[in-house]
This record gives C-alpha cells, sequence and structure tokens, in this order.
C-alpha cells in the first residue's frame, strides 16, 4: 500500500484545478484507494487533489530575483515581490501592459476565471459527528480589494462544470483555442459561491416533467382532468365504466356573477395580506446576495376571514351558493391562474438576470410553465408567496365548510355526518399548522428554486381549493355512516401522521434557522463543503423524509372518512403519493449535485427515501 506524503491536518499549498496557482490549504483526509487527498481551501472549498497538486509550505520560500519560482505568484523573469502584493497583481518589473499580459496567459494556461477572497477557516471533525456549536464561515477581506481577483477562462465547449469535490481539471479537458475566445464564458464569483446549483451560464438545463412536451401537455391536461373528477363525483353513481361523464355546455359553466366573486375573494386576501400586522423575516439569501423580507401574517388573515364568514351567517348570506356553482367557480379560478400565469412570463422577459430563477431554461413554453422569474413582487408586494399560502388554502377550509352545509341541506339532515365532520376538522388542522408557521414556506424548493408560472399559479389558486376539498365534495352526494370505532382509528391515524409531520418539519427549521441552538447539540450531521450540515439523526436519520411520510398518512386519513364505495375518494392520496415521490426525486438530483460526496455519505446513512421499508 502506497505511503502518504501529507498528513491530515497538515497546512500545506495546494494548486487551484485548471491553473498553475497554489493556496494554503488544510489536509482533510487520504483515499488510500484513489489516491486523492481531500483539502479544505481558506474560502471554505473543499477539493479532491493529487498528490502532485500539492506542495510543503517549505517550497514556497522567497528566493533571489531572477530565479525560477514555483509559486504561483511570481511571473518569469520578474524580481520578486513583496508579501503585501496580491497573487493576480503583475510585479513592479513587469513592462507589459495589462491587455498583453491578459493575452499571453490565454496562450499559455487554459484558465478559469474565479474572485478569491480568503475566508476564515473553521476546523471541523470526522465527516459524521455532532454539531460543535461553531458558527458559520465568516468572510474576511485580508488583502486589498483591488488584489484579490485571479483570472481563469472556462469554455462553452466544455463539459467541465465545477463542483465542490469533483473538481480535478485536466489541460486537455478545457483546452481553449483562439478561434473560440468569441464564446468564451467568464465567471467571477468566488470560490466559495462556485456551487453547481448557482453556475447556470454554462451548463445545460435539465428540464423536468418531462421537457417541453411534457409540461405542455401537463397545461392542457390539468383543467380538462380537475373538471372530470368534479363532473363523476356529482353523479349518483360514478362509474369508470361510464367515463367520461356527460359533459355541460360551455356556456353553462361561464358566470360572469361567479367570476366577479372569485376575483373580490383574491383581492380581499390580498388586502389582508397588506395590512401592517405580524412580524417581518428575511428569507434565505438569493444568487445574487440580497434577502428579501416577508411579512407573516397569514394566521390573522385566517382569523380575519373566519370573522367575514362569520358574519356572512348572521346576515343570511347564502354560501349554498358556492356548491350549486362550483364548476363554474372552478372555471373561474382557471381562467384567473392563466391569465396570472400569462402576466408573469410578461414581465419576466425585462427581469434582471440575477432575478431569473434557477429552473428557468429560455424555452417560453418550459418557462411560462415553471416560471421565469423567481420572486415577482410589485413593490414590495410578494405575489407567490402570496398565493402559497392565502386564497388557495384558506379557500379550501371555506370550500369545506361549505360542503359541510350542502351536505345537510342535499340530504335534509340536523347536524352534519360524522365523516364530513371528521374531513373537515383533519383538513383544518392541517390549514392552520401551515398558516402558525408560516416562515417554514421560505425554505421551500417552491421559494428558492422555482420560479412563478403556470405550474405554482394553478397548483395554489385552481387545484389546491378544488382537488383538496375532494373529499368533502363527495360525501355531499355519497353519505357514508361512520362507527365510532373506525372513527377513532382514522383519528389516531390522522394524529400519528400529523406528529410526524410537524416534528420533523419542526426540528427541520430550528437547525436551519439556528443550527448552534443547545436544543439541537445531540444532533448527528454531515458536514458539506457549501459549509451547511446534513442532518442524519432525529427524525431525518429515520427515513430522508420524514415530512414527507407524515404528509402521506395524513392524506390516507383524509380520505377512510368516505368509505371504500367508490376509488374517487382516494384520488387524492394516490396523486399525491406521485407528487411527493416525484418530488423526493426532484429534492435528490439538486442535493446530489450541491452536495457531492457528503450526500453520497448522508445516503449511505440513510438509505430510505419516504418510507423506512422501501429503499
Amino acid at each position: 500500500m502506497p505511503s502518504r506524503k501529507f498528513a491530515d491536518g497538515e497546512v500545506v499549498r495546494g494548486r487551484w484545478p485548471g491553473s498553475s496557482l497554489y493556496y494554503e490549504v488544510e489536509i482533510l483526509s487520504h483515499d488510500s484507494n484513489s489516491q486523492l487527498y481531500n483539502v479544505k481551501y481558506k474560502d471554505g472549498t473543499e477539493l479532491e487533489l493529487k498528490e502532485s497538486d500539492i506542495k510543503p509550505l517549505t517550497s514556497f520560500r522567497q528566493r533571489k530575483s531572477g530565479s525560477t519560482s514555483s509559486s504561483p505568484s511570481r511571473r518569469r523573469g520578474s524580481r520578486s515581490r513583496s508579501r503585501s502584493r496580491s497573487p493576480g497583481r503583475l510585479p513592479k518589473g513587469s513592462r507589459r501592459s495589462a491587455s498583453a499580459s491578459y493575452q499571453a496567459d490565454l496562450k499559455e494556461k487554459d484558465m478559469l476565471e474565479v474572485k478569491l477572497t480568503p475566508l476564515v477557516l473553521k476546523p471541523f471533525g470526522n465527516s459524521i459527528n455532532r454539531y460543535n456549536g461553531e458558527p458559520e464561515l465568516i468572510e474576511r477581506n485580508d488583502i486589498p480589494h483591488k488584489n484579490t481577483q485571479e483570472k481563469f477562462h472556462l469554455s462553452q465547449e466544455s463539459s467541465y462544470i465545477p463542483t465542490q469535490y469533483s473538481l480535478r481539471a485536466r489541460r486537455e479537458e478545457i483546452k481553449l483555442k483562439e478561434v473560440d475566445l468569441k464564446e468564451e464564458t467568464v465567471v467571477t464569483k468566488r470560490p466559495a459561491l462556485l456551487r453547481t446549483s448557482e453556475v447556470t451560464a454554462t451548463q445545460s438545463k435539465d428540464l423536468e416533467f418531462g421537457g417541453v412536451p411534457g409540461v405542455f401537455l401537463i397545461m392542457l391536461g390539468l383543467p380538462a382532468f380537475l373538471f372530470l373528477l368534479l363532473l363523476m363525483c356529482k353523479q349518483k353513481e360514478p362509474s369508470l365504466l361510464n367515463f367520461p361523464p356527460p359533459l355541460p355546455a360551455l356556456g353553462d359553466l361561464w358566470e360572469t356573477r361567479v367570476f366577479g366573486a372569485y376575483l373580490l375573494w383574491f383581492l380581499l386576501q390580498a388586502l389582508f395580506h397588506l395590512l401592517p400586522i405580524g412580524k417581518v423575516v428575511e428569507g434565505t439569501p438569493l444568487t445574487n446576495g440580497r434577502r428579501l423580507k416577508y411579512r407573516l401574517n397569514g394566521f390573522y388573515a385566517f382569523i380575519l376571514t373566519s370573522a367575514l364568514v362569520g358574519a356572512c351567517f348572521f346576515w343570511n348570506v347564502e354560501l349554498y351558493y358556492v356548491y350549486h356553482h362550483f364548476l363554474q367557480f372552478a372555471l373561474a379560478a382557471v381562467v384567473f391562474a392563466m391569465g396570472l400565469s400569462v402576466y408573469l412570463y410578461a414581465r419576466a422577459l425585462k427581469a434582471p438576470q440575477d432575478e431569473l430563477s434557477p429552473a428557468s431554461s429560455g424555452n417560453a413554453i418550459y418557462d411560462f410553465f415553471i416560471g421565469r422569474e423567481l420572486n415577482p413582487r410589485i413593490g414590495t408586494f410578494d405575489l407567490k408567496y402570496f398565493c402559497e399560502l392565502r386564497p388557495g388554502l384558506i379557500g379550501w377550509v371555506v370550500i369545506n365548510l361549505v360542503m359541510l352545509l350542502a351536505e345537510m341541506k342535499e340530504q335534509n339532515r340536523a347536524a352534519p355526518s360524522l365523516a364530513m365532520i371528521l374531513v373537515n376538522s383533519f383538513q383544518l388542522l392541517y390549514v392552520v399548522d401551515a398558516l402558525w408557521n408560516e416562515e417554514a414556506l421560505l425554505t421551500t424548493m417552491d421559494i428558492i428554486h422555482d420560479g412563478f408560472g403556470f405550474m405554482l399559479a394553478f397548483g395554489d389558486l385552481v387545484w389546491v381549493p378544488f382537488i383538496y376539498s375532494f373529499q368533502a365534495f363527495y360525501l355531499v352526494s355519497h353519505p357514508n355512516e361512520l362507527s365510532w370505532p373506525m372513527a377513532s382509528l382514522i383519528i389516531a391515524l390522522k394524529l400519528c401522521g400529523f406528529v410526524i409531520f410537524r416534528c420533523a418539519n419542526s426540528q427541520k427549521n430550528a437547525f436551519r434557522k439556528n443550527p448552534t441552538d443547545p436544543r439541537l447539540a445531540h444532533l448527528k450531521t454531515i458536514h458539506t463543503s457549501t459549509g451547511k450540515n446534513l442532518l442524519v439523526s432525529g427524525w431525518w436519520g429515520f427515513v430522508r423524509h420524514p415530512n414527507y411520510l407524515g404528509d402521506l398518512i395524513m392524506a390516507l386519513a383524509w380520505s377512510l372518512p368516505c368509505g371504500f364505495n367508490h376509488i374517487l375518494p382516494y384520488f387524492y392520496v394516490i396523486y399525491f403519493t406521485i407528487l411527493l415521490v416525484h418530488r423526493e426525486a426532484r429534492d435528490e438530483h439538486h442535493c446530489r449535485k450541491k452536495y457531492g460526496l457528503a450526500w453520497e455519505k448522508y445516503c449511505q446513512r440513510v438509505p430510505y427515501r419516504i418510507f423506512p421499508c422501501i429503499y
């Protein structure tokens, strides 16, 4: 077995991949199989280097003028410079102009342009450890700002993409030809920011949802599928053998008064959102370094809405109107969501590059679906954040209440059925919990990765209120008498799912908000090159997505009160399982690109994805 030259913890000089520049690094570990050293630069970047790319500090002692030095801070034939001079700065003795020197460097070296800013080097222990309560990496500018930039170049034709672990540049991988200089892409981010999820200029986009054909079919199919489900549910004896159900005339589905009522609902929720109540918090840092501010007043908006619904009861407003015109309300929501999507795409065409979504591709159809602009705002009014929790989620609760009243009227009941009470109670708890823990939304994929386009607009404004209320809508025409023993089992299942869901999300959000919290000191983590840690104990050591597991258990509890006479009320469970499995695959893809080998270690530590019995 070959002997290693450098020991763990030793401070040496490591060559930056794709260049001849050496910087101070700390040896973290050594792989005896690949003979590669895992090293950490002062800015926090972790790479794997060959032994030939590492030199002891003694090799970089200053030599007399005119001697050949392997240090990147010297130029051939130049006299020695002072220690205060930046590695990227020309020596005083050089008579070449900056442009001539730059062109000469292009011919001699294949380089990637980055901005190197020294950071405080934070020591850490094993790859799997208990979080030691140390602060995050703190950037410190020890070198004059005009001398901190080193330039390299990356060809667009090259498939070489920098990552935090596999960044081993070879000259043949990033060769530059003089004729290709026009196609060069210059990347001017610090190594600490050079992560796969952020370097999108040269990498090809991985289109999700089946690419352009897939999203086109989804946009056409979802509205049609929604109406088919609602029409089947209104039948007295729904059957898949009688598919499709009788279709109403298009004129019967549209009513201007209904569209006006829906528009009034949307504007009312927007007014509640703009009220100066509730605390203001900052979201996660964006790629341009900004942190947007959000006002958390969703729970207050829910209370105001509840008071308004109570006033409607007091004034004898006929809420049964919503059930009687349910299809018209669904069409009004579809038309509004489509119009909003067109507006969002049109305004995104003028959005600055740094405000675009990482998921956008440049294709008009795909970007219309996935969303081109990440955080579209009218002043301080964040459209995506508002739509995520307000009109659709609160509307879901109001629709459920309407269905409860409709069941009593349609079935001539003095009180709602036990099944309807369970469905309303279960889903009310879910919505109240989401609004009470509104801040947790700011760390979800919807907010930090996906743009705001047709996918989220249709999902938030149409799919959530009109599909998530499907069990209550089903019970109006298809009553199910539920026994108390069966109801007790369903309640126990619901509470089990809720405990898993809430505890897992609370643990995750607390760790993201303050990893140094003493209450989290018992949790084991895996350190990553991004400066973040991956939880591998507690709820997140059980499965990779315990919150998804709890969500699915609750979804099953929502459907069981409807009985087993038809599969229609279980559509939500089937759809939700597919949705979460797909979402888990998206999470897996993004985390694998972002965390590299650290994610591989995490997957070995926590092998189960959503279900503990399925790999």
